[in-house]
């Protein structure tokens, strides 16, 4: 789970991954076995839960899980997968502690399966409308008559425009269109540019991928 971040360059990577295992997996492994260690000596009444230790985990990673979802400038959200395999990393090495290592086993699988594979049968067999990749677009234009036909150009453009806004800076005397779109996921970045800078009227553009 780690190495797929890893090779994602995305954060919290194998050595992330390896540490919250392992310390979940002893947390877990100290929690069930005090049970019995404690259990035999005289005058003890153990009458504690083996697994509660384990449950603090679960509630506890929040905090790494949290930390890896930025929230950028244009409103998205991402890292959402990487804090999801974070708190499964935890959970991993909880269930391994607790010795249930074909659990684990399966949930490994079960987890790479719907992280490597799942996106490339959506994008082939799925409808359309889960076959596009996300984009953040902004257009500037000089005037506020210009609008309403560029948002005209840029759905002929085959790009679907999903939420937008329009601002106006007093500065410039300009107006930008600032909005989510989502083209089909095998047209390349640069092609859509030279699709928007193309439009009549815009005088800028910026393109980022979500």
């Amino acid at each position: 789970m780690g190495l797929d971040r890893e090779l994602k360059s995305k954060p919290a990577g194998l050595k992330t991954s390896i540490v919250i295992s392992v310390i979940s997996c002893l947390l877990t492994s100290v929690s069930v076995e005090s049970v019995y260690f404690y259990h035999g000596d005289a005058g003890v009444n153990v009458t504690m839960d083996p697994l509660r230790l384990s449950a603090q985990i679960v509630s506890g990673i929040g905090f790494p899980g949290a930390g890896v979802i930025p929230h950028r400038e244009n409103d998205t959200i991402s890292g959402l997968t990487t804090a999801a395999m974070i708190w499964g990393a935890a959970g991993i090495g909880i269930i391994v502690g607790a010795g249930f290592y074909a659990a684990a086993l399966a949930g490994i699988i079960l987890i790479i399966l719907a992280v490597e594979m799942l996106p490339v049968v959506l994008r082939f067999a799925a409808p359309s409308r889960l076959q596009e990749k996300g984009l953040h677009i902004k257009l500037r234009t000089a005037s506020h008559h210009y609008v309403k036909e560029t948002l005209k150009d840029v759905k002929k453009g085959k790009i679907t425009v999903k939420e937008i806004r329009i601002l106006y800076d007093e500065k410039r005397h300009t107006h930008s269109l600032v909005f989510a779109a989502g083209v089909h996921f095998k047209r390349r970045t640069t092609e859509i540019y030279y699709t928007l800078y193309e439009i009549p009227h815009v005088q800028s553009v910026e393109l980022e991928s979500t």
